[in-house]
């Protein structure tokens, strides 16, 4: 290959060259190269660094004219001589250029336009790189119920996502880094995360919940389309508590019911108002949390670290705050959905 760019590089510049440049990147295609090896043979075609980046797919693939990886660059870097877009199915997914010094050859925008094609057809064949943060354009295409089934299966393609495999969306607010919190819960598959607006997104092919870390709250959506899973994964976000920081939605049943009422009939329920008022007192509206998940006052004292008597003269004063009985099941059950009414509405 090199002997043959070694002879392009003595053609005519102009029709002969252009066939000669367009049969070069014909026989790359035909080998199946990958990134880098179209790049390190770019670079010895048009004897100077030629660079490839895709969105969301980590740092660029740079190469020397010798075949070896290009130096970094000074800071600020110099402008490429020449560059294309990487256009898939009509969307730009990246770069390619050329670091010339001086004014580019005759032949560089054509050799530009061939190894964007090039790098589009590898990049539909492999797939991005393994990273975890992605594109929010991409990610936001993939879920949104404003995309058609095309585009949303071009950009979870261009994620990483063979056609027909499931994905998982999750919502996840958390302080620490996404791609942190996307190795974790999915060490072994294919992961990627964005953040959008306030929510971090993060796709996947399968998730751990067991392995999110301390002080994320998370909702995870069922395995079904993408913008379907994202819905549900928001809805369950909301029903995360300190208590209970990942919810899977799945396992809401009947409780996801509670985020379709409407704000105005939530907050004229009587219950439901009965609680924003216990919620000046945090200590009462644990202790009444701590009690309807448990449902057994010796378990919420062991939680609460308290003697059993006194969570029961506590929920006793609470019961009569919110004019319900607390030492019926009933009683906890109505107690527990309006509480849960009530952090939905308060977020």
């Amino acid at each position: 290959m090199e002997a043959l760019a070694d002879r392009l590089s003595q053609l005519d510049p102009h029709v002969q060259g252009v066939a000669r440049v367009v049969a070069f990147y014909d026989t790359l295609m035909r080998r199946r190269v990958d990134m880098p090896a179209l790049a390190r043979a770019s670079a010895g075609l048009a004897e100077c660094v030629a660079g490839i980046r895709l969105q969301g797919a980590g740092p660029a693939v740079r190469m020397a004219p010798d075949g070896r990886r290009a130096p970094e660059p000074p800071s600020p870097p110099a402008p490429p001589s020449s560059t294309a877009p990487i256009v898939l199915d009509e969307e730009e997914i990246g770069a390619v250029w050329l670091e010339r010094p001086g004014p580019p050859g005759p032949l560089d925008e054509v050799l530009l336009n061939r190894l964007a094609i090039a790098a589009a057809a590898v990049a539909e064949r492999y797939g991005p790189a393994r990273t975890t943060m992605a594109d929010p354009a991409l990610v936001e295409l993939a879920i949104s119920a404003g995309s058609d089934e095309a585009a949303r299966a071009r950009a979870l393609r261009l994620l990483g996502f063979p056609a027909g495999v499931p994905v998982l969306v999750v919502a996840v607010r958390s302080q620490l880094r996404l791609d942190r919190v996307g190795g974790l819960i999915c060490p072994d598959h294919r992961v990627k995360a964005a953040s959008l607006a306030d929510v971090g997104v993060i796709l996947a092919a399968t998730v751990d919940t067991a392995r999110f870390p301390a002080g994320v709250r998370a909702g995870v959506g069922a395995a079904e389309s993408p913008v379907c899973s994202w819905s549900r994964a928001r809805t369950a976000l909301r029903f995360t508590t300190a208590r209970r920081p990942v919810v899977h939605y799945d396992d809401l049943g009947a409780l996801a019911l509670l985020a379709d009422i409407p704000r105005d009939a939530a907050l004229g329920n009587p219950d439901v108002a009965a609680i924003a008022r216990l919620a000046a007192d945090p200590e009462d509206l644990e202790t009444l949390d701590v009690c309807c998940a448990t449902g057994s006052l010796r378990r919420a004292a062991d939680l609460l670290h308290l003697h059993h008597s006194s969570v029961a003269r506590r929920l006793g004063r609470i019961g009569r705050t919110l004019g319900i009985d607390l030492t019926e099941p009933a009683g906890l059950t109505r107690a527990g959905i309006a509480l849960t009414t009530w952090r939905l509405l308060t977020g």
